[in-house]
């Protein structure tokens, strides 16, 4: 049975010089087979802005530093029976190159256009490009 709590998970808006969009494919759930941002759990008593940073030095290779805090997303019963609360980060490169290091949770990664973007996406990443619809305007 799932666990009753909600869960606190993390992820980061990346772009490239080109206004590209870093995404990476979920083979977990919850949304196993959706392209989202990179990220993941925060461990108990780690900081939300540790924890990505962490979290996408692990999947990508790549060390990044955060510049502001994008929106807040919900996950709620999307695969694994949680509810995930999810702070999403703007964030940079500052060393590295992308590069898979966790096949066994990701099924690739890409950079891709806002114009086009892969489908499906997750409810994260779509909150993300609401998010930065509205800043855009």
């Amino acid at each position: 049975m799932a666990d009753l709590q909600p869960q606190v998970g993390c992820g980061a808006a990346i772009f490239n010089e080109e206004g590209s969009l870093l995404l990476i494919r979920r083979l977990t759930e919850p949304e196993s087979k959706a392209w989202g941002l990179p990220g993941g759990k925060v461990d108990f008593k780690e900081p939300a802005r540790i924890a990505v940073i962490r979290e996408i030095q692990e999947e990508l290779g790549i060390v990044i530093e955060l510049t502001e805090l994008a929106c807040i997303s919900e996950i709620i019963d999307k695969g694994d029976g949680r509810h995930w609360v999810s702070p999403v980060y703007y964030g940079q490169i500052i060393s590295g190159d992308p590069d898979l290091k966790e096949p066994d949770k990701h099924g690739g990664w890409n950079w891709f256009a806002l114009d086009d973007l892969p489908s499906p996406l997750t409810t994260p990443t779509l909150d993300l490009l609401q998010a930065y619809n509205r800043e855009a305007k």
